[in-house]
C-alpha cells in the first residue's frame, strides 16, 4: 500500500510539474532564439556569393554554383533534423545542440577573415594574377560552411515545431506560426541590410562577427529558458509504423474488411484507450492493416496494426496531393524571383544622384511585405473574418488565397515586362521602382501561403511526426528551387525567350506561361480542397465543419 501512495504521488508530481510548462510563457524565448538565429544565418547566407568572390578569388560561375548548392542544402535538411527530432531526440535538445553548431561554424569563418593565412591574397575582382585559395583553405571554408548549414537546418524548422508544441488550442498554435514567420522575415531583412551592408561597407571580419554575437546570445537565451519549456517525447521512428501499415494491409489484401470495432486491434497498454473504435471509411483498403484474422499475433507488428496507426498513415497519405499542388505553386514563385533580378539589372536603379539599388536587395521588398501583412492578418484581417462569418479561415482557405496572390504577380511581372520591353524599342530605360508592384503582391501571396502550409501539416500529421510536418514547408521551398532552374533550362532549349540578353528576349511570355501553369495548378488545387477533409480541425474547442470548400 505504501509503495502505491508513493507512486502515486510521483506520477501526481510529475503531472503537476509538466502542467507548469509550456503555455505563452515560452514566446519570449523561443522568438528570441528565432530571430538571433535567423539574422545569423541570413546573415552569412545572404552574401555568400560576393564573399566567395571577394574573400576567396573563386571565379564568379563557380561561386554561383557553391551558392545553388549551400541554399539548396538548407532548405533540404531540416527534414533530417526534423526526423531525428521526432524519431530519437526531441526537439529541444536538437535546436540545443544545432544552435551550438551554427555558433562553431560562424566562429570559424570570422576567424577566416580575421588571419591572412585562412585566405589567398586578396586581388582585384576579375584579374587573371588572383591567386586560388590552396587544398587546407578550401578545406577549412568548406567545414565552416558545413557546420552553419547543419546548424541552420537544425534550428530553422523545428523551432516552429518546439514553439508550437507549447500550446493545446489550434487557434494559439496557428497565432505562433504567424509570429513564427514575422520574426523569421524580421531577421532575414536585418541579415540582408544591416548585416550585408556591414560585411561590404566596413569588414567582413565585423560582419560575420556581428552574426556570431547574434547566434550566441540566441543560443543563451534558448537554454535558459529550458525549464519553462514542454518537452516532447520521441517516440521511435514514425516511418517505421508507416511502412508497417503498407506492408500488413498488402499481406492481408484478400481479407474481407469488417464493420464490427471488435475486429480491429486497438493497440495494447495506453494506446488501447486513445485508439479510435474504427477505422474511418477513407481508403478502406489500408483499414485491413488493423483487421485481426487467424494468422495474426499481437507480437507480430508487421501483420497487425493498431487502428490509431492506420488513422495515422491516412493523415500523411491524404495531405500528399495537397502538397503536389503546393510545390507547383511554390516553384513559379520562386521562379519569379531569379526573373525580376534578371529585369532589375537592365532598368534605371538609381534612387536620385548618389545612390543605386543593388539588384539583389529587391529581395528585401518581399521580406517587408509579409511582415506588414502578417501584422494585419493577426490584429485585423483575421479577428474581422472571425467576427463576420463566426468562423475562422481554415489553412486551406488561407493556402488558397495566397495561390491568388501568387497567380497575380505572374500577371501583373508580364505586363510590366511588356512595358519594359516597349520602353527598350523607344531607346529608354525603365525605372526598376516597376518591379515594386508584382513584388509586394508575392510578399502578400507568401504571407497566406507560408504560414497556413505549416499550419495545415501541424495539425494534419501524427503528433509522432510533428517536427517533420514543419519541416515540409522547407523541403517544399527546396524542391521549388530546383524545379525552377530545370524549367528555365527547358525554356531556354525550346524557346527564345530567355536568351542571355534578356531585352532580346520575352520574359514577359514565360509569366504568362506562369500564369497558365498557375490557373492549372489552382484548379487542381481547388479539387484537392474539395475532396479533403481535415482530421481534427478545432477552435476554441468547438467543432468546424470538418469540409473546406470556401476558397
Amino acid at each position: 500500500m505504501a509503495r502505491s501512495l508513493s507512486g502515486d504521488s510521483e506520477v501526481q508530481t510529475s503531472r503537476d510539474s509538466s502542467s507548469n510548462r509550456g503555455g505563452w510563457k515560452t514566446f519570449p524565448f523561443m522568438i528570441a532564439t528565432l530571430l538571433g538565429l535567423s539574422i545569423a544565418s541570413f546573415g552569412w547566407v545572404m552574401n555568400l556569393v560576393v564573399f566567395l568572390i571577394d574573400v576567396f578569388n573563386i571565379k564568379s560561375i563557380a561561386a554561383t554554383q557553391i551558392s545553388n548548392i549551400v541554399n539548396g542544402c538548407v532548405s533540404m535538411l531540416p527534414v533530417v533534423a526534423a526526423i531525428l527530432a521526432d524519431s530519437f531526440f526531441g526537439n529541444i535538445p536538437v535546436i540545443s545542440v544545432s544552435a551550438f553548431i551554427s555558433l562553431l561554424g560562424i566562429l570559424l569563418l570570422t576567424l577566416i577573415t580575421s588571419f591572412d593565412y585562412l585566405r589567398p591574397p586578396p586581388c582585384q575582382t576579375g584579374s587573371i594574377l588572383c591567386q586560388s585559395p590552396s587544398k587546407l583553405q578550401l578545406g577549412i571554408l568548406y567545414t565552416a560552411l558545413a557546420l552553419v548549414i547543419i546548424g541552420s537546418a537544425g534550428t530553422r524548422f523545428t523551432l516552429a515545431s518546439a514553439g508550437a508544441n507549447q500550446y493545446e488550442k489550434p487557434k494559439e498554435q496557428g497565432s505562433f506560426f504567424n509570429w513564427y514567420f514575422l520574426t523569421l522575415y524580421s531577421g532575414a531583412i536585418t541579415g540582408a541590410t544591416a548585416i550585408v551592408y556591414t560585411q561590404e561597407n566596413a569588414s567582413w571580419k565585423l560582419g560575420f562577427g556581428l552574426c556570431a554575437i547574434a547566434n550566441l546570445i540566441s543560443f543563451i537565451v534558448f537554454v535558459s529558458g529550458k525549464r519553462f519549456y514542454k518537452h516532447d517525447k520521441p517516440m521511435g521512428s514514425p516511418f517505421t509504423n508507416l511502412i508497417r501499415v503498407v506492408f500488413a494491409a498488402t499481406a492481408k489484401r484478400k481479407a474481407v474488411i469488417s464493420s464490427r470495432e471488435e475486429d480491429y486491434h486497438h493497440g495494447l497498454g495506453r494506446e488501447s484507450k486513445t485508439s479510435a473504435a474504427m477505422p474511418s471509411t477513407s481508403f478502406r483498403f489500408f483499414n485491413r492493416a488493423a483487421l485481426k484474422t487467424e494468422d495474426d499475433s499481437v507480437n507480430n507488428i508487421w501483420r497487425l496494426c493498431s487502428v490509431q496507426e492506420v488513422e495515422d498513415f491516412k493523415a500523411v497519405f491524404r495531405v500528399l496531393p495537397l502538397l503536389l499542388a503546393i510545390i507547383f505553386v511554390s516553384t513559379p514563385m520562386v521562379m519569379q524571383t531569379s526573373l525580376i533580378i534578371l529585369q532589375a539589372l537592365v532598368t534605371d536603379r538609381g534612387l536620385g544622384s548618389h545612390f543605386k539599388i543593388p539588384a539583389g536587395s529587391l529581395q528585401v521588398i518581399v521580406i517587408i511585405t509579409a511582415c506588414i501583412v502578417i501584422v494585419m492578418n493577426n490584429f485585423l484581417v483575421y479577428p474581422m473574418y472571425h467576427k463576420l462569418t463566426h468562423t475562422p479561415l481554415t489553412p486551406l482557405q488561407k493556402v488558397g488565397i495566397g495561390h491568388v496572390f501568387i497567380i497575380l504577380s505572374m500577371a501583373i511581372s508580364a505586363v510590366v515586362e511588356a512595358k519594359r520591353l516597349k520602353t527598350v524599342n523607344n531607346g529608354h530605360t525603365m525605372s526598376v521602382l516597376w518591379l515594386v508592384p508584382p513584388l509586394v503582391i508575392v510578399g502578400i501571396g507568401e504571407t497566406f501561403q507560408f504560414p497556413a502550409n505549416i499550419e495545415l501539416f501541424y495539425r494534419e500529421f501524427p503528433e509522432s511526426l510533428s517536427s517533420t510536418a514543419t519541416s515540409l514547408t522547407s523541403v517544399v521551398i527546396g524542391i521549388s528551387f530546383y524545379l525552377s532552374t530545370a524549367l528555365i533550362t527547358l525554356i531556354q532549349k525550346t524557346t527564345k525567350w530567355l536568351p542571355n540578353d534578356i531585352n532580346r528576349g520575352r520574359v514577359d511570355n514565360v509569366y504568362w506561361l506562369l500564369v497558365i501553369v498557375g490557373v492549372l495548378n489552382f484548379g487542381y488545387f481547388l479539387v484537392c480542397a474539395w475532396f479533403y477533409r481535415y482530421r481534427d480541425l478545432k477552435d476554441d474547442d468547438q467543432e468546424q465543419d470538418p469540409k473546406d470548400v470556401t476558397i
